[in-house]
């Protein structure tokens, strides 16, 4: 009984994280294939009596391609541009967009990642630690004037997505850097302290 319960945790260790992964990947594929195949599926099945899954999936891809591709030309930025202009009158779309844009921005850009460096604050109380993520050395003008103190941008993620928790400004004599790479931040946090770093 003992072996059976060995092997079978053994391959729920193999087969959950692959489950998990085709998983996530297909509720990708359905939604991006969502966007476009079912407006295209809809005439095709009307017109010639049948679908093609994964049509949306290929448009929508070829979409971004294309889209990437006219906004690096000139022409195609000065479109952009007043497109975004355009877009930005609306009053709902103006407070959330140029937000959206730059979160998204920054955690798309290779040459500036959106995590520096892994460090350990006490936080939420004395005596309690979190790991964090620096997100900004500095701290905007207003917030060391009030405070008197040099503060740093600190991420708390929470398990077991890094990309929702909270940001805290903490001083920076508070802040202990952790010798850990982002990866191996991110990897603990996601695991809930299972995978430690090495």
């Amino acid at each position: 009984m003992s072996k059976l319960r060995r092997y079978f945790f053994t391959g729920l260790l193999i087969i959950l994280p692959i489950f998990i992964t085709v998983y996530f990947l297909f509720v990708i594929f359905r939604f991006i294939d969502g966007i476009w195949g079912s407006l295209i599926n809809f005439y095709l099945r009307r017109l010639l009596g049948f679908s093609i899954p994964g049509l949306g999936f290929i448009l929508g891809m070829l979409t971004v391609i294309g889209v990437g591709f006219l906004a690096t030309h000139f022409l195609g930025k000065r479109i952009f541009l007043g497109l975004e202009h355009w877009v930005l009158k609306f009053p709902f779309v103006r407070q959330v967009y140029p937000a959206v844009k730059k979160i998204v921005g920054f955690f798309l850009a290779k040459d500036k990642p959106a995590f520096k460096e892994v460090v350990l604050l006490e936080y939420p109380a004395k005596g309690i630690w979190s790991i964090g993520f620096v997100t900004n050395g500095d701290s905007f003008q207003e917030a060391k004037d009030k405070s008197g103190k040099d503060l740093l941008h600190v991420f708390i993620a929470t398990t077991p997505s890094p990309f929702s928790g909270f940001l805290v400004l903490m001083p920076k004599e508070e802040v202990k850097y952790l010798n850990i790479s982002i990866e191996e931040g991110l990897k603990l946090i996601v695991s809930g302290g299972i995978l430690k770093p090495a």
